[in-house]
């Protein structure tokens, strides 16, 4: 978990993976925050978690692929503005043991774009009872693990092999962020390797919220970098969209559940 201030969802973020993921191995890295109650989160963590603390300022990017190589093994990047929910990580030990050629991988959230439930392709207010709601999804539905054409970097798990294989997030080209993940899940595809759903795992995510520290948005240049190195992007998303292939999975699963 990659963290530059934005010290309330942080801790709210750090609160929950406390609650469901006391005893896994969690990675805190923090890009040199300002704002110095971050360092009062670090206090009496338990024995399985890490932190590194950057001397300088580096961005999203290069936090990321310090996170991402300290080990050769999966690894789920995670943003400091999400809120997990019981057992989600089985939900993706699931996923890995079902899912072939497996590059990245992404859950359902109320603000992840191409994976936003209920409503795709814009952000839902947070469900009130999480935890009913990941119960449900994993209760009353029967996983599947579509194609995704790109993963969301708001929970994001990079496979072993992709990281043999593709590497990292390009640095040079993203910088502070925006569009890494998207040219990694092309990189990903070039490969021979699949960018999936886990379609009965839900993370929540605020969104944005280290990003406006820093005034960063999506703009045209973050396009146009995707563009200069990947020049069939928008047309392969726009196909994604006007063909929705996940319409049908996410009506099913909204029918199902009662709690968003």
């Amino acid at each position: 978990m990659p963290i530059y201030n934005a010290y309330e969802v942080t801790q709210s973020a750090v609160h929950e993976l406390l609650k469901y993921n006391h005893s896994d191995h969690v990675l805190l890295i923090n890009d040199a925050s300002t704002d110095q109650r971050i360092m009062n989160l670090f206090d009496q963590l338990p024995e399985s978690w890490d932190v590194i603390n950057n001397e300088n300022n580096l961005g999203f990017v290069k936090t990321a692929n310090i996170g991402l190589k300290q080990t050769k093994n999966h690894t789920i990047l995670l943003n400091s503005d999400t809120l997990v929910t019981p057992n989600w990580l089985q939900r993706f030990e699931q996923m890995i043991g079902a899912v072939e050629r497996l590059g990245t991988a992404t859950p359902w959230s109320n603000n992840a774009e191409i994976c936003s439930l209920p409503q795709t392709l814009k952000p839902n207010p947070i469900p009130q009872n999480l935890n009913r709601l990941a119960g449900e999804l994993v209760s009353k539905h029967h996983p599947v693990y579509p194609e995704l054409p790109t993963a969301v970097g708001f929970c994001m798990l990079i496979s072993s092999q992709a990281k043999k294989q593709v590497g990292y997030f390009d640095e040079s080209t993203f910088g502070w962020g925006y569009g890494e993940e998207n040219d990694y899940s092309l990189r990903v595809s070039a490969n021979g390797l699949r960018n999936v759903l886990v379609d009965n795992c839900y993370v929540a995510h605020i969104g944005n919220q280290s990003f406006k520290e820093k005034k960063l948005q999506p703009d045209e240049n973050t396009m146009n970098r995707l563009l200069q190195k990947h020049p069939q992007y928008h047309e392969y998303i726009q196909k994604f969209i006007e063909n929705d292939p996940l319409s049908e999975l996410r009506h099913s699963i909204i029918d199902k559940i009662t709690t968003f």
